[in-house]
Protein backbone atom coordinates (compact mmCIF):
# COMPACT_ATOMS: atom_id res chain seq x y z
CA UNK A 1 0.00 0.00 0.00
CA UNK A 2 2.61 2.38 1.06
CA UNK A 3 4.34 2.17 -2.56
CA UNK A 4 1.05 2.54 -4.65
CA UNK A 5 0.77 5.62 -2.46
CA UNK A 6 4.60 6.54 -2.91
CA UNK A 7 3.66 6.14 -6.92
CA UNK A 8 0.84 8.31 -6.79
CA UNK A 9 1.67 11.18 -4.48
CA UNK A 10 1.68 13.74 -6.87
CA UNK A 11 -1.81 13.62 -7.78
CA UNK A 12 -2.71 14.41 -4.25
CA UNK A 13 -4.88 17.45 -3.78
CA UNK A 14 -3.85 19.35 -0.71
CA UNK A 15 -7.24 19.78 1.78
CA UNK A 16 -5.73 22.07 4.81
CA UNK A 17 -5.50 26.08 3.88
CA UNK A 18 -1.45 25.20 4.88
CA UNK A 19 -0.98 22.60 2.50
CA UNK A 20 -2.89 24.65 -0.37
CA UNK A 21 -0.39 27.65 0.00
CA UNK A 22 2.38 25.23 0.20
CA UNK A 23 1.51 24.33 -3.03
CA UNK A 24 1.34 27.80 -3.98
CA UNK A 25 4.64 28.86 -2.39
CA UNK A 26 6.40 25.79 -4.38
CA UNK A 27 4.78 26.70 -7.46
CA UNK A 28 5.97 30.29 -7.40
CA UNK A 29 9.91 28.89 -5.91
CA UNK A 30 9.92 26.71 -8.86
CA UNK A 31 9.44 29.20 -11.58
CA UNK A 32 11.80 31.67 -10.46
CA UNK A 33 14.67 28.93 -9.87
CA UNK A 34 14.20 27.91 -13.38
CA UNK A 35 13.69 31.48 -14.85
CA UNK A 36 16.99 31.99 -13.06
CA UNK A 37 18.45 29.13 -14.05
CA UNK A 38 17.70 29.42 -17.43
CA UNK A 39 19.81 32.95 -17.65
CA UNK A 40 22.51 30.82 -16.94
CA UNK A 41 21.95 28.49 -19.49
CA UNK A 42 21.44 30.88 -22.06
CA UNK A 43 24.74 33.23 -20.72
CA UNK A 44 26.80 30.20 -20.67
CA UNK A 45 25.98 28.95 -23.96
CA UNK A 46 26.73 32.68 -25.57
CA UNK A 47 29.93 32.63 -23.64
CA UNK A 48 31.13 28.92 -25.25
CA UNK A 49 30.08 30.61 -28.76
CA UNK A 50 32.22 33.40 -29.10
CA UNK A 51 34.81 30.85 -27.54
CA UNK A 52 34.19 28.44 -30.40
CA UNK A 53 34.13 31.00 -32.90
CA UNK A 54 37.19 32.23 -31.43
CA UNK A 55 36.38 35.76 -30.89
CA UNK A 56 38.74 37.04 -27.72
CA UNK A 57 36.94 40.44 -27.36
CA UNK A 58 33.22 38.84 -27.60
CA UNK A 59 34.07 35.75 -25.31
CA UNK A 60 36.08 38.71 -22.83
CA UNK A 61 32.21 40.96 -23.09
CA UNK A 62 30.33 37.28 -22.60
CA UNK A 63 32.74 36.41 -19.68
CA UNK A 64 32.49 39.08 -17.80
CA UNK A 65 28.29 38.72 -18.36
CA UNK A 66 28.35 35.29 -16.82
CA UNK A 67 30.23 36.51 -13.96
CA UNK A 68 27.70 39.03 -13.08
CA UNK A 69 24.87 36.66 -13.42
CA UNK A 70 26.56 33.75 -11.77
CA UNK A 71 27.16 35.85 -8.90
CA UNK A 72 24.15 37.48 -8.56
CA UNK A 73 22.31 34.09 -8.33
CA UNK A 74 24.63 32.53 -6.00
CA UNK A 75 23.77 34.86 -3.22
CA UNK A 76 20.26 33.04 -3.37
CA UNK A 77 19.21 29.41 -2.72
CA UNK A 78 19.05 28.82 -6.24
CA UNK A 79 22.98 28.28 -6.67
CA UNK A 80 25.67 27.31 -3.82
CA UNK A 81 28.78 29.97 -3.92
CA UNK A 82 31.11 26.91 -4.59
CA UNK A 83 29.28 25.72 -7.76
CA UNK A 84 29.40 29.44 -9.29
CA UNK A 85 32.70 29.85 -7.87
CA UNK A 86 33.75 26.10 -10.08
CA UNK A 87 31.98 27.41 -12.99
CA UNK A 88 33.17 30.72 -12.83
CA UNK A 89 37.00 28.72 -13.10
CA UNK A 90 36.18 26.47 -15.58
CA UNK A 91 35.74 29.72 -17.84
CA UNK A 92 37.99 31.71 -17.31
CA UNK A 93 40.48 28.82 -17.69
CA UNK A 94 38.81 28.39 -21.09
CA UNK A 95 38.85 32.28 -21.83
CA UNK A 96 43.07 32.07 -21.25
CA UNK A 97 43.34 29.11 -23.36
CA UNK A 98 41.79 31.50 -26.24
CA UNK A 99 44.12 34.24 -25.44
CA UNK A 100 47.27 32.46 -25.68
CA UNK A 101 46.37 30.50 -28.53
Amino acid sequence: MLGLYLRYWRFTVPQSRSAKKDVRQNAKRRAINHWRKRRIKDQSKSFLDAISAKDVALAETEFKKFCGIVDKISCTSTMHKNTAARRKSRFSRRLLELKQA
